[in-house]
Protein backbone atom coordinates (compact mmCIF):
# COMPACT_ATOMS: atom_id res chain seq x y z
CA UNK A 1 0.00 0.00 0.00
CA UNK A 2 1.33 3.44 -0.93
CA UNK A 3 2.14 5.84 1.87
CA UNK A 4 -0.58 8.25 0.76
CA UNK A 5 -3.23 5.53 0.98
CA UNK A 6 -1.98 4.59 4.44
CA UNK A 7 -2.02 8.21 5.55
CA UNK A 8 -5.62 8.63 4.39
CA UNK A 9 -6.61 5.46 6.22
CA UNK A 10 -4.88 6.65 9.40
CA UNK A 11 -6.57 10.03 9.21
CA UNK A 12 -9.98 8.41 8.80
CA UNK A 13 -9.37 6.06 11.73
CA UNK A 14 -8.10 8.93 13.85
CA UNK A 15 -11.32 10.83 13.26
CA UNK A 16 -13.43 7.73 13.92
CA UNK A 17 -11.63 7.00 17.20
CA UNK A 18 -11.43 10.66 18.28
CA UNK A 19 -7.70 10.12 18.63
CA UNK A 20 -4.66 12.36 18.83
CA UNK A 21 -1.27 11.27 17.50
CA UNK A 22 1.83 12.33 19.44
CA UNK A 23 5.29 11.77 17.96
CA UNK A 24 8.69 12.17 19.54
CA UNK A 25 11.33 14.07 17.55
CA UNK A 26 13.27 10.83 17.02
CA UNK A 27 10.45 9.16 15.09
CA UNK A 28 10.52 8.42 11.37
CA UNK A 29 9.94 11.53 9.18
CA UNK A 30 6.65 10.23 7.77
CA UNK A 31 5.28 9.75 11.29
CA UNK A 32 6.41 13.21 12.38
CA UNK A 33 4.67 14.72 9.35
CA UNK A 34 1.42 12.93 10.15
CA UNK A 35 1.35 13.57 13.90
CA UNK A 36 -0.82 16.19 15.57
CA UNK A 37 2.07 17.17 17.86
CA UNK A 38 5.83 16.55 17.65
CA UNK A 39 8.24 17.29 20.46
CA UNK A 40 10.34 16.05 23.34
CA UNK A 41 9.13 14.21 26.43
CA UNK A 42 8.04 17.29 28.38
CA UNK A 43 6.22 18.95 25.47
CA UNK A 44 4.36 15.73 24.66
CA UNK A 45 3.50 15.11 28.30
CA UNK A 46 1.80 18.49 28.35
CA UNK A 47 0.03 17.91 25.03
CA UNK A 48 -1.28 14.59 26.31
CA UNK A 49 -2.93 16.44 29.19
CA UNK A 50 -4.35 19.20 27.01
CA UNK A 51 -5.66 17.08 24.14
CA UNK A 52 -9.44 16.81 23.74
CA UNK A 53 -9.65 13.18 22.71
CA UNK A 54 -10.64 9.67 23.73
CA UNK A 55 -7.53 7.92 22.40
CA UNK A 56 -3.86 8.88 22.57
CA UNK A 57 -1.52 7.19 20.11
CA UNK A 58 2.02 7.72 21.34
CA UNK A 59 4.61 7.24 18.61
CA UNK A 60 7.69 6.93 20.75
CA UNK A 61 8.92 4.33 23.21
CA UNK A 62 7.20 2.50 26.05
CA UNK A 63 8.03 4.84 28.94
CA UNK A 64 6.54 7.75 26.99
CA UNK A 65 3.25 5.94 26.48
CA UNK A 66 3.29 5.04 30.19
CA UNK A 67 3.75 8.72 31.01
CA UNK A 68 0.70 9.58 28.91
CA UNK A 69 -1.23 6.88 30.84
CA UNK A 70 -0.17 8.36 34.17
CA UNK A 71 -1.46 11.79 33.21
CA UNK A 72 -4.57 10.58 31.38
CA UNK A 73 -6.12 7.70 33.38
CA UNK A 74 -9.52 7.92 31.68
CA UNK A 75 -8.18 7.73 28.12
CA UNK A 76 -7.01 4.83 26.00
CA UNK A 77 -3.28 5.01 25.26
CA UNK A 78 -1.86 3.06 22.32
CA UNK A 79 1.76 2.37 21.36
CA UNK A 80 2.14 1.25 17.72
CA UNK A 81 4.88 -1.27 18.56
CA UNK A 82 4.89 -2.79 22.05
CA UNK A 83 8.58 -3.71 21.63
CA UNK A 84 9.60 -0.03 21.41
CA UNK A 85 11.80 0.04 24.51
CA UNK A 86 14.56 2.35 25.78
CA UNK A 87 18.12 1.51 26.79
CA UNK A 88 18.04 4.17 29.50
CA UNK A 89 14.86 2.70 30.99
CA UNK A 90 16.45 -0.76 30.89
CA UNK A 91 19.60 0.49 32.65
CA UNK A 92 17.68 1.19 35.86
CA UNK A 93 15.38 -1.69 36.82
CA UNK A 94 12.84 -0.82 39.50
CA UNK A 95 13.98 -3.72 41.69
CA UNK A 96 17.62 -2.60 41.65
CA UNK A 97 16.72 0.99 42.52
CA UNK A 98 14.44 -0.14 45.37
CA UNK A 99 17.22 -2.36 46.75
CA UNK A 100 19.76 0.46 46.53
CA UNK A 101 17.47 2.84 48.38
CA UNK A 102 16.82 0.24 51.07
CA UNK A 103 20.53 -0.42 51.52
CA UNK A 104 21.20 3.32 51.79
CA UNK A 105 18.05 4.42 53.60
CA UNK A 106 20.06 6.23 56.29
CA UNK A 107 21.18 8.70 53.60
CA UNK A 108 17.57 9.71 52.87
CA UNK A 109 18.27 10.35 49.19
CA UNK A 110 16.18 12.86 47.27
CA UNK A 111 15.57 10.80 44.14
CA UNK A 112 15.56 12.72 40.86
CA UNK A 113 14.51 10.53 37.93
CA UNK A 114 15.05 11.43 34.31
CA UNK A 115 11.75 10.88 32.50
CA UNK A 116 13.44 8.11 30.45
CA UNK A 117 12.62 5.47 33.07
CA UNK A 118 9.89 2.97 33.89
CA UNK A 119 6.73 3.76 35.82
CA UNK A 120 8.11 1.72 38.72
CA UNK A 121 11.18 3.96 38.93
CA UNK A 122 9.00 7.06 38.66
CA UNK A 123 6.95 5.79 41.61
CA UNK A 124 10.16 5.62 43.70
CA UNK A 125 11.24 9.15 42.75
CA UNK A 126 10.67 12.45 44.50
CA UNK A 127 10.60 14.39 41.24
CA UNK A 128 10.96 13.74 37.50
CA UNK A 129 13.10 15.80 35.12
CA UNK A 130 13.71 16.07 31.39
CA UNK A 131 16.88 17.16 29.62
CA UNK A 132 15.20 20.52 29.07
CA UNK A 133 14.33 21.30 32.69
CA UNK A 134 16.81 19.31 34.81
CA UNK A 135 18.77 22.38 35.89
CA UNK A 136 15.71 24.31 37.00
CA UNK A 137 14.28 21.40 38.97
CA UNK A 138 17.58 20.43 40.65
CA UNK A 139 17.81 24.02 41.87
CA UNK A 140 14.56 23.46 43.81
CA UNK A 141 15.76 20.24 45.48
CA UNK A 142 16.01 20.30 49.30
CA UNK A 143 19.42 21.56 50.37
CA UNK A 144 19.54 19.20 53.37
CA UNK A 145 19.15 15.94 51.41
CA UNK A 146 21.72 14.27 49.13
CA UNK A 147 20.53 13.79 45.55
CA UNK A 148 20.44 10.47 43.71
CA UNK A 149 20.08 11.07 39.97
CA UNK A 150 18.78 8.16 37.89
CA UNK A 151 19.26 6.65 35.35
CA UNK A 152 21.46 8.78 33.03
CA UNK A 153 24.96 9.46 34.36
CA UNK A 154 25.74 11.84 31.48
CA UNK A 155 22.73 14.12 31.93
CA UNK A 156 23.29 13.93 35.69
CA UNK A 157 26.95 14.93 35.43
CA UNK A 158 26.16 17.83 33.08
CA UNK A 159 23.34 19.07 35.31
CA UNK A 160 25.49 18.72 38.44
CA UNK A 161 28.19 20.88 36.91
CA UNK A 162 25.75 23.50 35.61
CA UNK A 163 23.93 23.81 38.94
CA UNK A 164 26.97 23.37 41.17
CA UNK A 165 25.35 20.61 43.22
CA UNK A 166 27.04 17.29 43.90
CA UNK A 167 24.89 14.25 43.15
CA UNK A 168 25.19 10.48 43.28
CA UNK A 169 24.75 9.24 39.71
CA UNK A 170 23.19 5.96 38.64
CA UNK A 171 25.36 4.17 36.07
CA UNK A 172 22.97 4.30 33.11
CA UNK A 173 23.28 5.77 29.62
CA UNK A 174 21.60 5.99 26.22
CA UNK A 175 23.18 3.50 23.84
CA UNK A 176 22.86 5.91 20.89
CA UNK A 177 24.58 8.84 22.59
CA UNK A 178 27.25 6.48 23.96
CA UNK A 179 28.28 5.63 20.37
CA UNK A 180 29.46 9.16 19.63
CA UNK A 181 33.22 9.60 19.94
CA UNK A 182 35.56 12.54 20.49
CA UNK A 183 37.57 11.53 17.41
CA UNK A 184 34.47 11.62 15.21
CA UNK A 185 33.58 15.10 16.43
CA UNK A 186 37.11 16.33 15.70
CA UNK A 187 37.02 14.69 12.26
CA UNK A 188 33.73 16.36 11.37
CA UNK A 189 34.83 19.72 12.75
CA UNK A 190 37.84 19.50 10.44
CA UNK A 191 35.59 18.54 7.51
CA UNK A 192 33.10 21.34 8.28
CA UNK A 193 35.15 24.09 9.98
CA UNK A 194 32.33 26.64 9.76
CA UNK A 195 29.79 24.37 11.49
CA UNK A 196 28.69 24.66 15.10
CA UNK A 197 28.46 21.46 17.13
CA UNK A 198 25.16 21.17 18.99
CA UNK A 199 24.87 18.19 21.32
CA UNK A 200 22.39 16.61 23.68
CA UNK A 201 23.42 16.38 27.36
CA UNK A 202 23.01 12.59 27.17
CA UNK A 203 26.35 12.63 25.30
CA UNK A 204 29.54 11.74 27.17
CA UNK A 205 31.71 14.53 28.58
CA UNK A 206 34.37 14.49 25.77
CA UNK A 207 31.58 15.26 23.28
CA UNK A 208 30.07 17.95 25.50
CA UNK A 209 33.46 19.64 25.92
CA UNK A 210 33.81 19.97 22.14
CA UNK A 211 30.27 21.27 21.59
CA UNK A 212 29.40 24.89 20.89
CA UNK A 213 26.03 24.41 22.54
CA UNK A 214 24.44 21.72 24.75
CA UNK A 215 20.67 21.46 25.04
CA UNK A 216 17.60 19.22 24.79
CA UNK A 217 16.23 18.28 21.37
CA UNK A 218 13.39 20.78 21.75
CA UNK A 219 15.78 23.64 22.52
CA UNK A 220 17.94 22.83 19.49
CA UNK A 221 15.31 24.35 17.21
CA UNK A 222 15.26 27.91 18.61
CA UNK A 223 19.02 27.84 19.14
CA UNK A 224 19.73 26.95 15.51
CA UNK A 225 17.20 29.52 14.31
CA UNK A 226 18.84 32.30 16.30
CA UNK A 227 22.49 31.33 15.81
CA UNK A 228 24.56 33.22 13.26
CA UNK A 229 25.95 29.92 12.00
CA UNK A 230 24.64 28.50 8.71
CA UNK A 231 25.73 24.90 9.29
CA UNK A 232 25.42 22.59 12.30
CA UNK A 233 26.74 19.19 13.33
CA UNK A 234 24.00 17.62 15.45
CA UNK A 235 25.05 15.15 18.15
CA UNK A 236 21.86 13.33 19.03
CA UNK A 237 19.51 10.77 17.49
CA UNK A 238 19.08 11.36 13.76
CA UNK A 239 15.29 11.81 13.85
CA UNK A 240 15.69 15.42 14.95
CA UNK A 241 17.38 16.26 11.63
CA UNK A 242 14.04 16.02 9.78
CA UNK A 243 12.42 18.46 12.18
CA UNK A 244 15.35 20.88 12.07
CA UNK A 245 15.42 20.87 8.26
CA UNK A 246 11.67 21.41 8.18
CA UNK A 247 11.57 24.25 10.73
CA UNK A 248 14.90 25.91 9.83
CA UNK A 249 15.00 25.35 6.04
CA UNK A 250 17.61 28.00 5.29
CA UNK A 251 20.40 26.23 7.21
CA UNK A 252 22.31 22.95 6.86
CA UNK A 253 22.18 20.14 9.42
CA UNK A 254 24.59 17.20 9.51
CA UNK A 255 24.16 14.27 11.86
CA UNK A 256 27.19 13.22 13.89
CA UNK A 257 27.91 9.72 12.67
CA UNK A 258 29.56 7.56 10.09
CA UNK A 259 28.77 7.14 6.42
CA UNK A 260 26.63 4.08 5.61
CA UNK A 261 26.06 3.51 9.32
CA UNK A 262 22.94 3.88 11.44
CA UNK A 263 24.97 4.48 14.61
CA UNK A 264 23.07 7.70 15.35
CA UNK A 265 19.66 6.00 15.04
CA UNK A 266 17.66 4.48 17.87
CA UNK A 267 16.36 1.16 16.61
CA UNK A 268 13.60 1.24 19.25
CA UNK A 269 12.30 4.63 18.07
CA UNK A 270 12.34 3.41 14.49
CA UNK A 271 10.18 0.35 15.27
CA UNK A 272 7.05 2.47 14.85
CA UNK A 273 5.89 2.62 11.22
CA UNK A 274 2.87 3.94 9.33
CA UNK A 275 1.56 0.39 8.98
CA UNK A 276 1.80 -0.23 12.72
CA UNK A 277 0.22 3.15 13.42
CA UNK A 278 -2.69 2.24 11.13
CA UNK A 279 -3.04 -1.19 12.71
CA UNK A 280 -3.11 0.08 16.28
CA UNK A 281 -5.86 2.59 15.45
CA UNK A 282 -7.81 -0.06 13.56
CA UNK A 283 -7.46 -2.79 16.21
CA UNK A 284 -7.10 -0.57 19.31
CA UNK A 285 -4.03 -2.52 20.37
CA UNK A 286 -1.31 -2.62 21.72
CA UNK A 287 -2.88 -0.71 24.61
CA UNK A 288 -0.72 0.47 27.50
CA UNK A 289 -2.36 -0.22 30.85
CA UNK A 290 -1.11 0.42 34.37
CA UNK A 291 -2.42 -0.50 37.81
CA UNK A 292 -4.13 2.44 39.56
CA UNK A 293 -2.11 2.42 42.79
CA UNK A 294 1.14 2.43 40.82
CA UNK A 295 -0.21 5.16 38.55
CA UNK A 296 -1.01 7.39 41.52
CA UNK A 297 2.42 6.89 43.06
CA UNK A 298 4.12 7.77 39.77
CA UNK A 299 1.81 10.71 39.14
CA UNK A 300 2.96 12.71 42.16
CA UNK A 301 6.62 13.23 41.11
CA UNK A 302 5.60 13.68 37.48
CA UNK A 303 3.06 16.35 38.37
CA UNK A 304 5.66 18.00 40.59
CA UNK A 305 7.87 18.32 37.52
CA UNK A 306 5.06 19.81 35.44
CA UNK A 307 4.23 22.32 38.18
CA UNK A 308 7.86 23.38 38.55
CA UNK A 309 8.24 23.69 34.76
CA UNK A 310 5.42 26.20 34.27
Amino acid sequence: MANQDLIQEIQALKKERNAVILAHSYQRPEIQDLADFVGDSLALARKAQEAQCDVIVFCGVHFMAETACILNPTRTVLLPDKEAACSLEQSCPEEELAAFLEENKEKNYYVVAYINCSIGVKALADVIVTSGNSQRIIETAPADRPILFVPDRNLGAWTSRKVGREMTLWNGACHVHERFTRDKVLEMKEQYPDAEVVCHPECQEPIRLLADHICSTEKMIPYCKESQAERFIIATESGILHRLRKLVPNKEFIGLGFEKCSCNECEYMKLNTLEKLRNCLRDMTPEVRIEEDLRRRAEAPLQRMLDLSL
